[in-house]
């Protein structure tokens, strides 16, 4: 079982030298991982399904995941995620890669298609057909990342006679791992993916996640054991405690065949001190360490 941390990009995290040292930190104790969520704008006020106040800091996941590149040394950085259909793909798919080179090749591009209608509608981009834009727009940053003459044409996005560089470190191209507790994101994520990460999810809804991914998988030819699986856990019907997962608790989502749980720290918290503790509560009861993962 490894352990990334969720929300290295808000709440506190948006302070600079509090989301460098909760980074470090992390590193030193064996996380394997730093996830950075993505709201360019919220609903003010708050109405439902928004997961936040208006106020709420959100640092740009891309700047930030660089930011924190540079005071780290083999931490991953995952996107957690990326609303793909609301953004351009050849700028972000220039910016990720100069995230790729910069941190030498430990970018996760964690993808999602949204869910807040008014975030779309100040953005200016449609809120219908998010799925078949994302898939359009993933295409078109890996014709980007890979063709020596990068050129495509596809339904939302088309181009050649062009090029992009630097070229991202990680070869063929950064690991895609794609967001969603719905079949279409399945699908998605059996087609395109190399990992899957589900979010606030307890156990019951983990397995049968997990049920619906392998269902795909069969319908698409691919080996669900090839899947790497995150999840956000709940813990006692809880998103953020400030306690982490006990051992026992981390057990019962492996042995459902999670690979990795992005625990949800306490990001309101004003001091970093109690970030800081918060991390080294995670780390303590670990049995054994491998590498940069904690195993209970």
């Amino acid at each position: 079982m490894k352990f990334g941390l969720f929300s290295i990009n808000m709440g506190s995290c948006a302070d600079p030298e509090t989301a460098a040292a909760v980074a470090r930190a992390a590193e030193e104790a064996g996380f394997d991982s730093l996830w950075a969520g993505e709201h360019v704008v919220l609903p003010d006020p708050q109405v439902a399904p928004s997961p936040a106040p208006p106020q709420t800091p959100i640092i740009d996941p891309v700047i930030a995941l660089t930011y924190l590149a540079a005071v780290t040394a083999k931490v991953r950085l995952g996107t957690g995620i990326i609303i793909l259909p609301q953004r351009n793909p050849l700028v972000l798919g220039k910016e990720l890669a100069s995230l790729d080179v910069l941190s030498n090749g430990r970018l996760s591009f964690g993808i999602g298609i949204g869910y807040l209608k008014p975030e779309f509608d100040a953005i200016g981009v449609p809120f219908d057909r998010k799925g078949a834009r994302t898939e359009d727009s993933l295409r078109a940053m890996l014709a980007l990342w890979t063709m020596p003459k990068p050129a495509y044409r596809g339904e939302f996005f088309s181009f050649s006679g062009i090029d992009a560089r630097p070229r991202p470190v990680q070869k063929p191209h950064p690991e895609i791992v794609f967001g969603g507790h719905t079949p279409e994101a399945f699908s998605r994520c059996a087609r395109l993916a190399r990992g899957w990460y589900g979010f606030a999810l307890d156990t019951k809804a983990t397995a049968k996640c997990l049920a619906g991914l392998r269902k795909a998988c069969l319908d698409s030819g691919k080996n669900f054991g090839d899947l790497e699986i995150s999840v956000t856990p709940l813990i006692d019907g809880k998103l953020v405690s400030s306690s982490p997962p006990t051992p026992e608790q981390a057990k019962a989502f492996a042995e459902l065949g999670v690979h990795r749980l992005i625990i949800y720290p306490p990001a309101g918290t004003a001091n970093k001190a109690a970030l800081l503790g918060y991390v080294e509560a995670a780390a303590k009861g670990q049995h054994e360490r491998r590498g940069r993962s904690i195993s209970w």
